[in-house]
């Protein structure tokens, strides 16, 4: 599983627990229990789960930098670079027989 989405569903159920308990204790309105929780399991997801979110993070860096490298090689190319267009048919050749290898593809 890709480590945002355990990361969105680790916030959720945090939200859900503290939500849960707060239903039953406590003598406010629901929209007031549930603002409570909103802000209780954000407090509690960055110590409790620190790790899906560093993990997130890098995975978020590394596509960034991927596209940003994409972007340069296809600027490159529009500029006249035969050597990133060159580079680029590779990449989509590699990208392609990636994709049909994927299940569900």
């Amino acid at each position: 599983m890709k480590p945002a989405v355990k990361y969105a569903l680790g916030r959720l159920g945090l939200f859900l627990v503290v939500f849960a308990v707060l239903i039953p204790t406590t003598p406010l309105n629901i929209l007031v229990k549930a603002m409570v929780a909103l802000v209780a399991a954000s407090g509690l997801s960055l110590i409790l789960l620190r790790g899906w979110r560093d993990q997130s993070a890098e995975q978020f860096g590394e596509i960034a930098a991927r596209r940003s490298a994409e972007r340069e090689r296809l600027r490159s190319a529009l500029a006249g670079d035969e050597d990133a267009a060159v580079e680029g048919d590779r990449v989509t050749a590699a990208d392609i027989v990636e994709h049909a290898k994927r299940p569900g593809a």
